[in-house]
């Protein structure tokens, strides 16, 4: 394949990295930044029983603490994304983080499950803002191929690897502080980000800066809260009923909407150059299907170790590192040694394919099941996969956009990720319960069965999850160009802005 031209070096004024040692730095920041939005997805989970007896609120609105966070979050990303490409990444990527420590805060002095469903609500929309401004500075930092690899590498583990590093330290802190200290540990990473940022990124804004894409905003936050907020309602509500289906149309009519108005904008929101490339719309899809069955891991796997295997909340956590260092040591390899060598194509099907066995051994788990013989295995074959997928997918799904389209770009992979998570969490659960109703049908609910009913809903789950799994390897395997991507073959960086 021809090597690119050789473009501009990166002006003196106009990048975040100003050098090599600072670009390290920009992605210690940006890394952590990220981590915290990850895992604040996930370390909530640990404190809802505490905050549910301390708060006392009760079951049936226990799940808005969860999904208030994730409907502004999924809902708003992608006009996170085009302000920061509008206003400006580094002012957008600080005003994210002051935003979200304060909603931290808040939530973390709750006096009332509203003042907490509030919180959360503000940390998914001030996450919205961090999250692709995070992004498209890692994008527009590390340009050259050597180097973009390696940080996309770290990265990746990062957002894959957050949920399970959310479980442990929610563990950690419920368990020998409080529950309010998931909210408040928050304070801390947003204060040592924020210090970084305003040290090491430049500030600057784009001089070609275009409207805002008003009618599109709409379609699309409207059409992805339907979406996220419908699959939330079949967790409590039948598929039958107009409260789960037909939020679900409602999002599907306006997306398909906001899809036909990018067509036909002066300004679109998300330009489909965007979406059209291949390799890129097939990272998206990677990101969607990877999202849904990771999400269903940490939920499923840490009921299973919880309520079948009696480990506590921090034995929890700890069970999920040995999947975390596989997770990180394979997308740093990956994206260093693998896709530039053999490209994307072979990489991420062959990941989804170990993702999905490593979902169909997680069946054979039972009550007699041992963590080193029966539960480490298959999440060390989960880390590998799932290392393949995320840092590789991350990679392509940003690079050789244009500096203006970078924030957006960043917000669908983010996007993506989000929704397909939502998604494959209720539709998961729901397939779960199911089958665990099913199993005690005509059967006495003795302990022995229950016990045995819980682990027909995980095998359910897992079993659906593979098969996630199996259509992401489908899908990536058509839609991925073969040979290195183009963006390993540039020498040296272009230009950015901040």
């Amino acid at each position: 394949m021809a090597r690119h031209a050789r473009q501009p070096r990166e002006s003196a004024g106009s990048g975040e990295g100003r050098g090599p040692s600072h670009r390290w730095w920009v992605l210690a920041v940006i890394g952590l930044a990220q981590l915290m939005v990850v895992l604040d997805a996930t370390i909530v989970n640990i404190a809802l029983p505490s905050a549910q007896q301390d708060l006392g609120f009760s079951d049936g609105n226990r799940q808005w603490i969860v999904t208030a966070y994730a409907l502004a979050f999924g809902s708003l990303l992608l006009l996170g994304g085009r302000i920061a490409d509008l206003v400006g990444r580094r002012v957008v990527f600080l005003t994210g983080l002051v935003g979200f420590a304060v909603a931290s805060a808040i939530g973390g002095a709750a006096p009332s499950f509203e003042v907490l469903v509030l919180a959360r609500t503000l940390q998914g929309m001030f996450g919205a803002l961090l999250a692709p401004a995070a992004l498209s500075l890692l994008t527009t930092t590390f340009t050259v191929p050597k180097e973009r690899a390696k940080a996309f590498g770290i990265y990746g583990a990062i957002a894959g690897t957050g949920g399970a590093v959310g479980l442990l330290l929610g563990g950690v802190l419920t368990e020998y502080l409080d529950w309010r200290w998931c909210l408040y540990v928050n304070l801390l990473f947003a204060l040592v980000a924020f210090v970084g940022g305003w040290r090491l990124l430049t500030a600057g804004a784009p001089t070609d800066r275009p409207k805002l894409d008003i009618p599109g905003t709409v379609l699309v936050s409207a059409g992805l809260f339907c979406i996220v907020f419908g699959f939330s309602r079949a967790e409590t509500h039948p598929w039958s009923s107009p409260d789960t289906w037909g939020f679900l149309l409602a999002g599907v009519v306006l997306v398909a909407a906001f899809a036909w108005w990018q067509t036909r904008a002066a300004h679109p929101l998300l330009p489909m150059r965007v979406v059209l490339d291949r390799d890129r719309a097939a990272s998206y899809l990677a990101m969607f299907i990877s999202g849904g069955g990771l999400f269903g891991v940490f939920l499923f796997l840490t009921y299973f170790l919880q309520k079948s295997l009696f480990y506590s909340p921090v034995s929890t956590g700890l069970a999920f590192l040995p999947m975390i260092a596989v997770m990180i040591v394979t997308s740093v390899t990956t994206t260093n040694v693998l896709v530039p060598r053999l490209g994307a194509k072979p990489i991420v099907p062959l990941g989804m394919g170990i993702a999905a066995g490593g979902m169909v051994w997680l069946t054979t788990l039972d009550l007699n099941s041992t963590y080193f013989a029966h539960v480490l295995p298959p999440l060390i074959c989960l880390g590998l996969g799932l290392g393949m997928i995320f840092a590789t997918a991350m990679n392509l799904a940003t690079a050789g956009v244009a500096a203006g389209d970078a924030g957006v770009a960043s917000a669908m992979v983010n996007t993506s990720q989000q929704v397909g998570g939502s998604i494959g969490t209720a539709l998961l659960n729901t397939l779960a319960t199911s089958a665990a109703a099913d199993y005690l049908a005509g059967r006495r609910p003795t302990p022995a069965a229950v016990a045995q009913a819980q682990l027909e809903s995980y095998s359910t789950a897992y079993r659906w999850s593979a098969g996630f799994f199996a259509v992401g390897l489908l899908l990536t395997v058509i839609l991925y160009r073969r040979g290195v991507p183009q963006s390993y073959l540039v020498d040296e960086p272009a230009p950015v802005r901040a």
